[in-house]
């Protein structure tokens, strides 16, 4: 029996993508380069109560809202995910995320791992990325090589991203950010459907994470 018209004409269902990192393992840098290779890649843009930077723009880096309108969002069902970070909220918009995957597009959530937790709760089908900087030495100079936050807020997100790494095993694959144009190849192959030598309970990582949180 030949399928319906409303079947065959239906839009292939997009692939949920979860990428998350420790503050300066270079996560935004490497999901720029996804987005300027994959055309069928969306990235979500999630809602923030946190300050805009000089050099961000509201609805191209993040959706900036205030902390009042973010707790009306939230009290609506309106996000997928949110979390605290840094003592600011962010929030993954349920509407766009499902309209995207609607129309046949891969979409990545550049979420924390509490978030993450979330979105595997709600979408099973969720696939997950953890990236790791390639050492402790090369985080700290990834964070101050920013110039935007004081010696106070650098000295809390390296201790915030060790915690943060500790989770790393949630997640269904690692990339270390090494050599970016190889992290980017590694993660363009999960998003393809590969991955298989990049589980995230790999034993080569043993080493790396015991330096990294140690």
């Amino acid at each position: 029996m030949p399928p319906s018209s409303a079947t065959a004409s239906a839009p292939p269902t997009g692939r949920l993508f979860v990428i998350s990192a420790p503050s300066g393992a270079g996560k935004t840098s490497l999901v720029k380069a996804l987005l300027a290779r994959d055309p069928n890649l969306r990235v979500s843009i999630s809602h923030t109560t946190r300050a805009r930077r000089p050099n961000e723009t509201d609805g191209r880096d993040y959706h900036f809202v205030t902390l009042e309108r973010f707790g009306e969002l939230a009290a609506a069902g309106a996000f997928l995910e949110s979390a605290q970070v840094f003592d600011n909220h962010y929030g993954t918009a349920r509407a766009g995320v499902e309209a995207e995957l609607e129309a046949g597009h891969d979409v990545i959530l550049e979420i924390d791992w509490q978030g993450a937790r979330q979105v595997r709760a709600a979408r099973p089908d969720l696939h997950s990325i953890f990236i790791l900087p390639p050492s402790r030495a090369a985080l700290e100079a990834r964070l101050r090589n920013r110039r935007t936050d004081s010696e106070a807020v650098i000295a809390r997100r390296l201790r915030d991203a060790v915690s943060d790494m500790t989770h790393y095993r949630e997640f269904d694959y690692v990339v270390v950010n090494d050599d970016f144009e190889r992290a980017v190849e590694e993660l363009l192959g999960i998003l393809r459907g590969g991955g298989t030598g990049l589980p995230a309970k790999r034993a080569e990582l043993a080493p790396l994470v015991g330096e990294l949180l140690g």
